[in-house]
């Protein structure tokens, strides 16, 4: 069984339990923005309305309990379905309404220029809902990056055993770090924000985050992305059991960033094992000319089993393959292409 589906199982199991039965008005009502991207083409802005507390970051020196109690929190959430939003970015304003899962996206069609590298924008109660009227703590800040005019390229990476030591392949050890680790206590790979912060330039080129982990670890995702010093950006995930507006496939969420920013060329980052290959030689052939480089982190149980080669084989020939071994092999190759 694939680790995508045990974690589905996890999820299920822990949204099926008396604690998480809908209440007739929420007692901790949150938006939980998931942040944004765009520029003149348009932006999308995402998030989740629920009535949870927001989660706790972790403590130096805190114990295994506390790390597994938060773990388990994370997935322990109460959705709120149909509340009346205002999303507003660049002085435009959306109506929109959560799904049965709590989960709103939208694309803001802006008629103005917005500042970069980052705008603001607000997400707000738009309405009554359940007796819960507007006013202190109905609403959040998005943050939206906008690249701006000396962007030179884009980085688009994965997450799981690209830039964090998940254990993806095994089973059993995925779900002990999903459930037991932390911001804290996950190990990063040996030089990989190095690599990405010298890959961005500062606030220069914008870096994007996309993962088929769950929405319920983008909090722990993103305090783990700023302890270990990788860029900020954007970080798109999805909602393994639930409706459209959260359960994009990974395909859809690349497209969007290459369609929101046709100005930019991209260099893709993933690891060999699961369908990053697959995923990104599709890309390849669909955004002709768009891609500057495929950089494949090895971590097959198997390396030898000849299904990333099998890929490489087809390639185009003008994008650069490389099936890498650790960071510095990426830093090497993009350092003689002028990537860095």
């Amino acid at each position: 069984m694939g680790a995508s589906r045990w974690v589905t199982k996890i999820e299920r199991f822990l949204e099926s339990t008396p604690l998480l039965s809908p209440r007739s008005a929420p007692t901790t009502f949150r938006i939980e923005s998931y942040g944004g991207h765009g520029g003149p083409a348009g932006v999308v802005v995402r998030g989740r309305v629920l009535d949870n507390p927001p989660p706790t970051r972790a403590a130096e020196g805190e114990g295994v309990g506390a790390a597994v109690r938060r773990g388990v929190q994370n997935f322990m959430t109460r959705e709120l379905p149909g509340v009346p939003l205002r999303v507003e970015v660049g002085g435009t304003q959306i109506r929109t309404v959560s799904d049965e899962d709590g989960y709103f996206l939208v694309t803001v069609p802006v008629a103005t220029h917005l500042p970069s590298p980052w705008a603001a924008g607000t997400v707000s109660l738009d309405g009554e809902y359940r007796g819960f009227l507007p006013g202190p703590g109905t609403s959040t800040t998005v943050d939206v990056r906008v690249p701006g005019p000396s962007a030179r390229l884009g980085i688009l990476s994965d997450v799981d055993d690209t830039v964090i030591k998940t254990g993806v392949q095994r089973v059993g050890q995925m779900v002990l770090h999903t459930l037991a680790g932390s911001e804290l206590t996950r190990e990063a790979f040996p030089g990989a924000a190095a690599l990405y912060r010298d890959l961005a330039a500062g606030d220069t080129n914008p870096v994007f985050y996309v993962s088929s982990s769950p929405w319920n670890l983008h909090a722990f995702l993103t305090a783990f992305l700023e302890h270990h010093e990788f860029p900020r950006g954007p970080l798109l995930l999805r909602d393994l059991l639930g409706t459209h507006a959260g359960r994009e496939d990974k395909h859809g969420r690349i497209r969007e960033i290459l369609d929101l920013h046709p100005d930019l060329q991209f260099v893709l980052i993933g690891d060999s094992g699961e369908k990053d290959p697959a995923i990104y030689a599709d890309i390849v052939r669909s955004y002709p000319g768009r891609i500057l480089a495929v950089y494949i982190r090895e971590v097959r149980l198997d390396p030898g089993d000849g299904t990333v080669e099998q890929i490489a084989q087809g390639w185009a020939p003008d994008v650069p393959f490389v099936l890498a071994a650790d960071s510095s092999a990426v830093r090497r190759h993009a350092e003689s292409v002028g990537l860095l």
